[in-house]
């Protein structure tokens, strides 16, 4: 699925040129700041959120002081999927990961496009699908693969999003998205930086070798990247 020329985000892509043109007086553009809650777990979605750049991960309380990352969300889809399917607030924590901005609507304003245009709702049917197989492969994941393979994995999903080789992470923030305690993503992150395959420094990880990464990472990655790809994202 082609992007409109006015707009990188994937969804709104689907819209023809007059189509993107009326419902632009319908959306702000939003900044993504880095480690800014867009929504609570249990909290009324009030607007939906385009990214056009940038990440959202969204996040599931494991106890009352830590989470565990299940999803993420760049310019291939929206934040606040739920409203599509008739539920007004947020089953989890969704927090800015990399920095960016989004179109943003109300929900009413959302339902009214999904409504009106068939494409249009047939590309945010497609996106659940391909996000609801993110979540299920990295729940396998975090169970099964050990930490070097998952954040090669997580490195990876987030390199395609961000469509940058580096970005702005911190290791307690990663350490919140792989749910594992702050040394073992020292460790991690230390083995990957061994091998050449990217480099860390105050909280900026730039991506070295690419393939060396892939390579790395567990096959999750791969099955991810296959409905990532097989939507047109």
């Amino acid at each position: 699925m082609a992007a409109h020329p006015k707009t990188t985000n994937r969804l709104l892509g689907a819209l023809t040129k007059a189509e993107f043109k009326l419902i632009s007086a319908r959306m702000e553009a939003t900044p993504l700041s880095f480690g800014k809650p867009i929504y609570e777990a249990g909290e009324a979605i009030k607007r939906i959120y385009f990214p056009e750049s940038g990440i959202i991960s969204l996040l599931s309380a494991v106890d009352e002081y830590s989470t565990l990352e299940v999803g993420i969300v760049g310019s291939e889809g929206l934040a606040g999927v739920s409203v599509f399917l008739g539920v007004d607030v947020s089953p989890n924590r969704a927090l800015v990961q990399g920095v960016g901005f989004a179109h943003t609507m109300t929900p009413r304003e959302f339902l009214s496009i999904c409504k009106a245009n068939t494409k249009f709702s047939l590309a945010v049917r497609r996106f659940i699908h391909s996000l609801l197989a993110q979540i299920s492969q990295s729940a396998v994941c975090n169970r099964f693969h050990v930490i070097d393979e998952r954040l090669s994995r997580w490195l990876l999903m987030t390199q395609d999003r961000m469509r940058a080789d580096e970005f702005q992470i911190t290791q307690d923030f990663l350490a919140n998205m792989l749910g594992v305690r702050r040394e073992a993503v020292n460790k991690a992150a230390g083995n990957l930086q061994g091998r050449g395959l990217i480099s860390y420094s105050r909280g900026h990880l730039n991506v070295i070798d690419r393939p060396g990464l892939e390579a790395a990472a567990c096959h999750c990655y791969k099955l991810i990247r296959q409905e990532y790809d097989s939507d047109g994202i």
